[in-house]
Protein backbone atom coordinates (compact mmCIF):
# COMPACT_ATOMS: atom_id res chain seq x y z
CA UNK A 1 0.00 0.00 0.00
CA UNK A 2 2.82 2.62 1.05
CA UNK A 3 4.27 1.73 -2.90
CA UNK A 4 1.00 2.50 -4.14
CA UNK A 5 0.73 5.58 -2.61
CA UNK A 6 4.46 6.90 -2.95
CA UNK A 7 3.73 5.85 -6.88
CA UNK A 8 0.19 8.06 -6.59
CA UNK A 9 2.78 10.87 -5.14
CA UNK A 10 5.54 10.77 -7.66
CA UNK A 11 2.60 10.72 -10.73
CA UNK A 12 1.20 13.63 -9.48
CA UNK A 13 4.78 15.61 -9.38
CA UNK A 14 5.52 14.22 -12.85
CA UNK A 15 1.90 15.48 -13.72
CA UNK A 16 2.63 19.18 -12.43
CA UNK A 17 5.92 19.34 -13.83
CA UNK A 18 4.82 18.48 -17.15
CA UNK A 19 1.16 20.79 -16.88
CA UNK A 20 3.25 24.00 -15.80
CA UNK A 21 6.03 23.61 -17.88
CA UNK A 22 3.26 23.11 -20.87
CA UNK A 23 1.43 26.53 -19.45
CA UNK A 24 4.63 28.94 -18.91
CA UNK A 25 6.78 27.82 -21.79
CA UNK A 26 3.74 28.15 -23.64
CA UNK A 27 2.93 31.52 -22.71
CA UNK A 28 6.55 32.41 -23.46
CA UNK A 29 6.66 31.17 -26.64
CA UNK A 30 3.23 33.22 -27.43
CA UNK A 31 5.15 36.56 -25.41
CA UNK A 32 8.65 36.46 -27.17
CA UNK A 33 7.07 35.93 -30.54
CA UNK A 34 4.82 39.15 -30.13
CA UNK A 35 8.22 40.87 -28.68
CA UNK A 36 9.93 39.78 -32.06
CA UNK A 37 7.25 40.70 -34.09
CA UNK A 38 7.12 44.06 -32.69
CA UNK A 39 10.75 44.97 -33.13
CA UNK A 40 10.16 43.72 -37.03
CA UNK A 41 7.83 46.32 -36.61
CA UNK A 42 10.02 49.04 -34.86
CA UNK A 43 12.51 48.07 -37.72
CA UNK A 44 9.80 48.76 -40.62
CA UNK A 45 8.92 52.42 -39.04
CA UNK A 46 12.49 53.22 -39.19
CA UNK A 47 12.98 52.05 -42.59
CA UNK A 48 9.99 54.63 -43.77
CA UNK A 49 11.49 57.07 -41.58
CA UNK A 50 14.62 56.72 -43.49
CA UNK A 51 13.06 56.91 -47.09
CA UNK A 52 11.21 60.24 -45.64
CA UNK A 53 14.37 61.67 -44.31
CA UNK A 54 15.92 61.02 -47.88
CA UNK A 55 13.11 62.48 -49.43
CA UNK A 56 13.45 65.74 -47.12
CA UNK A 57 17.33 65.85 -47.58
CA UNK A 58 16.58 66.46 -51.28
CA UNK A 59 14.79 69.22 -50.57
CA UNK A 60 17.13 71.52 -48.55
CA UNK A 61 20.00 73.58 -49.14
CA UNK A 62 23.48 71.87 -50.01
CA UNK A 63 24.75 71.63 -46.13
CA UNK A 64 21.21 70.32 -44.44
CA UNK A 65 21.28 67.74 -47.79
CA UNK A 66 24.82 66.30 -46.65
CA UNK A 67 23.81 66.36 -43.14
CA UNK A 68 20.91 64.98 -43.22
CA UNK A 69 22.34 61.73 -45.78
CA UNK A 70 25.10 61.28 -43.58
CA UNK A 71 22.97 61.11 -40.25
CA UNK A 72 20.35 58.86 -42.49
CA UNK A 73 23.21 56.01 -43.26
CA UNK A 74 24.02 55.69 -39.29
CA UNK A 75 20.52 55.33 -38.95
CA UNK A 76 19.70 52.76 -41.41
CA UNK A 77 22.87 50.42 -39.63
CA UNK A 78 20.96 50.12 -36.76
CA UNK A 79 18.04 48.76 -38.69
CA UNK A 80 20.62 46.22 -40.09
CA UNK A 81 21.53 45.77 -36.59
CA UNK A 82 17.71 44.93 -35.23
CA UNK A 83 17.27 43.09 -38.35
CA UNK A 84 20.00 40.72 -37.20
CA UNK A 85 18.37 40.81 -33.99
CA UNK A 86 15.18 39.55 -35.11
CA UNK A 87 16.53 36.61 -36.62
CA UNK A 88 18.42 35.70 -33.68
CA UNK A 89 15.45 36.04 -31.80
CA UNK A 90 13.40 33.75 -34.34
CA UNK A 91 16.64 31.16 -34.02
CA UNK A 92 17.56 30.91 -30.41
CA UNK A 93 14.78 31.90 -28.27
CA UNK A 94 11.35 31.40 -30.24
CA UNK A 95 12.41 27.97 -32.14
CA UNK A 96 13.29 26.05 -29.17
CA UNK A 97 10.48 27.00 -26.76
CA UNK A 98 8.15 25.68 -30.01
CA UNK A 99 9.94 22.50 -29.74
CA UNK A 100 8.73 21.89 -26.51
CA UNK A 101 5.29 21.49 -27.17
CA UNK A 102 6.65 17.71 -28.79
CA UNK A 103 8.75 17.41 -25.67
CA UNK A 104 5.88 18.08 -23.23
CA UNK A 105 3.85 14.98 -25.22
CA UNK A 106 6.51 13.03 -25.30
CA UNK A 107 7.31 13.44 -21.57
CA UNK A 108 3.68 13.26 -20.48
CA UNK A 109 2.81 9.78 -23.48
CA UNK A 110 5.91 8.23 -21.59
CA UNK A 111 3.86 8.74 -17.78
CA UNK A 112 1.07 7.45 -18.99
CA UNK A 113 2.40 4.23 -19.99
CA UNK A 114 4.27 3.88 -16.34
CA UNK A 115 1.12 4.65 -14.64
CA UNK A 116 -0.66 1.77 -16.66
CA UNK A 117 2.14 -0.37 -15.58
CA UNK A 118 1.02 -3.36 -12.87
CA UNK A 119 4.61 -3.53 -11.21
CA UNK A 120 4.65 -0.92 -8.95
CA UNK A 121 7.97 -0.53 -7.80
CA UNK A 122 9.67 -0.87 -10.98
CA UNK A 123 7.33 2.26 -12.06
CA UNK A 124 7.93 4.11 -9.04
CA UNK A 125 11.59 3.78 -10.04
CA UNK A 126 11.19 4.38 -13.49
CA UNK A 127 9.36 7.86 -12.35
CA UNK A 128 11.72 8.76 -10.74
CA UNK A 129 14.23 8.87 -13.78
CA UNK A 130 11.56 10.37 -16.11
CA UNK A 131 10.98 13.52 -13.62
CA UNK A 132 14.38 13.98 -12.47
CA UNK A 133 15.78 14.01 -16.67
CA UNK A 134 12.75 16.12 -17.55
CA UNK A 135 13.40 18.73 -14.91
CA UNK A 136 17.45 18.82 -15.31
CA UNK A 137 16.40 19.38 -18.79
CA UNK A 138 13.95 22.02 -18.40
CA UNK A 139 16.07 23.70 -15.79
CA UNK A 140 19.07 23.94 -18.92
CA UNK A 141 16.98 25.14 -21.25
CA UNK A 142 15.42 27.92 -19.58
CA UNK A 143 18.12 29.06 -18.54
CA UNK A 144 20.05 28.75 -22.03
CA UNK A 145 17.18 30.30 -23.63
CA UNK A 146 16.66 33.17 -21.69
CA UNK A 147 20.73 33.88 -21.79
CA UNK A 148 20.32 33.71 -25.39
CA UNK A 149 17.90 36.40 -24.94
CA UNK A 150 19.32 38.78 -23.10
CA UNK A 151 22.74 38.34 -24.88
CA UNK A 152 21.14 39.37 -28.40
CA UNK A 153 19.91 42.65 -26.52
CA UNK A 154 23.02 43.36 -25.33
CA UNK A 155 24.64 43.10 -28.69
CA UNK A 156 22.23 45.09 -30.16
CA UNK A 157 22.27 47.93 -27.71
CA UNK A 158 25.63 48.21 -28.04
CA UNK A 159 25.83 48.48 -31.77
CA UNK A 160 23.23 50.63 -31.48
CA UNK A 161 24.95 52.90 -29.26
CA UNK A 162 28.17 52.91 -30.67
CA UNK A 163 25.68 53.85 -34.25
CA UNK A 164 23.82 56.83 -32.49
CA UNK A 165 26.92 58.27 -31.20
CA UNK A 166 28.20 58.82 -34.57
CA UNK A 167 24.22 59.66 -35.85
CA UNK A 168 24.50 62.26 -33.14
CA UNK A 169 27.79 64.33 -33.69
CA UNK A 170 26.96 64.10 -37.80
CA UNK A 171 24.30 66.53 -36.37
CA UNK A 172 26.58 68.63 -34.12
CA UNK A 173 28.55 69.21 -37.04
CA UNK A 174 26.30 70.74 -39.14
CA UNK A 175 26.85 73.86 -39.96
CA UNK A 176 24.36 76.14 -39.70
CA UNK A 177 25.75 79.39 -40.57
CA UNK A 178 26.65 77.90 -44.35
CA UNK A 179 23.45 77.26 -44.78
CA UNK A 180 21.78 80.53 -43.81
CA UNK A 181 24.40 82.39 -45.90
CA UNK A 182 22.97 80.41 -48.89
CA UNK A 183 19.78 80.51 -48.37
CA UNK A 184 20.56 84.41 -48.12
CA UNK A 185 21.98 84.69 -51.06
CA UNK A 186 19.21 82.90 -52.96
CA UNK A 187 16.43 85.43 -51.18
CA UNK A 188 18.13 88.54 -52.66
CA UNK A 189 18.62 87.02 -56.12
CA UNK A 190 22.71 85.90 -56.18
CA UNK A 191 23.15 82.66 -56.75
CA UNK A 192 24.39 80.60 -53.57
CA UNK A 193 27.17 78.07 -53.09
CA UNK A 194 25.52 74.98 -54.50
CA UNK A 195 28.68 72.70 -53.33
CA UNK A 196 27.70 70.71 -50.42
CA UNK A 197 30.61 68.95 -48.42
CA UNK A 198 31.35 65.23 -49.56
CA UNK A 199 29.33 62.96 -47.81
CA UNK A 200 31.43 62.17 -44.15
CA UNK A 201 33.77 65.58 -44.66
CA UNK A 202 34.64 67.19 -41.41
CA UNK A 203 36.40 70.51 -42.77
CA UNK A 204 33.99 72.04 -44.97
CA UNK A 205 35.94 74.62 -47.14
CA UNK A 206 34.37 78.44 -46.84
CA UNK A 207 31.30 79.66 -48.86
CA UNK A 208 32.18 81.97 -51.44
CA UNK A 209 29.44 83.48 -53.92
CA UNK A 210 29.85 82.90 -57.43
CA UNK A 211 29.48 86.60 -58.40
CA UNK A 212 32.38 87.77 -55.91
CA UNK A 213 34.83 84.78 -56.65
CA UNK A 214 38.25 85.64 -58.23
CA UNK A 215 38.64 84.15 -61.83
CA UNK A 216 41.02 80.90 -60.49
CA UNK A 217 38.51 80.60 -57.52
CA UNK A 218 35.84 80.58 -59.80
CA UNK A 219 37.73 77.29 -61.85
CA UNK A 220 38.53 76.22 -58.63
CA UNK A 221 34.64 76.02 -57.78
CA UNK A 222 33.60 74.89 -60.70
CA UNK A 223 35.51 71.72 -60.60
CA UNK A 224 34.44 71.07 -57.31
CA UNK A 225 30.95 71.50 -58.68
CA UNK A 226 31.57 69.02 -60.89
CA UNK A 227 33.30 66.65 -58.77
CA UNK A 228 30.34 67.24 -56.52
CA UNK A 229 27.59 66.26 -59.19
CA UNK A 230 29.45 63.26 -60.08
CA UNK A 231 29.35 62.44 -56.10
CA UNK A 232 25.79 63.21 -55.97
CA UNK A 233 24.83 61.07 -58.64
CA UNK A 234 26.88 58.04 -57.21
CA UNK A 235 25.28 58.75 -53.76
CA UNK A 236 21.80 58.98 -55.73
CA UNK A 237 22.64 55.05 -56.93
CA UNK A 238 24.14 54.08 -53.81
CA UNK A 239 20.37 55.07 -52.42
CA UNK A 240 18.43 53.34 -54.54
CA UNK A 241 20.60 50.31 -53.57
CA UNK A 242 19.74 50.85 -49.39
CA UNK A 243 16.11 51.38 -50.27
CA UNK A 244 16.15 48.07 -52.59
CA UNK A 245 17.42 46.56 -49.34
CA UNK A 246 15.61 47.70 -46.84
CA UNK A 247 12.43 46.72 -48.94
CA UNK A 248 13.79 42.91 -49.91
CA UNK A 249 14.37 42.78 -45.80
CA UNK A 250 10.85 43.97 -44.94
CA UNK A 251 8.71 41.76 -48.08
CA UNK A 252 11.75 38.74 -46.95
CA UNK A 253 10.00 39.25 -43.54
CA UNK A 254 6.46 39.79 -43.64
CA UNK A 255 6.26 36.45 -45.51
Amino acid sequence: MNIVLSRDGQVRVMENTVNNAEKYFGQFCVLLAAYTRKTAGLRDKADLLVKQLLDFANTENPEMRTTLKNFVEELAKVQDYRQAEVERFEMKVIHPLRLYGIQIKQTRAETNVQKASVDASRTTHQLEETIDIFQKQKLKDIQKIFSDFVTIEMVFHAKAVEVYSKAFQILENYDLERDLEDFRAKIHGVSGNLDARPINATNPSSSVPWSFASPSAQSTMQNQKLEEETLSGEASVEEDEIEDLRETRTSRMRR
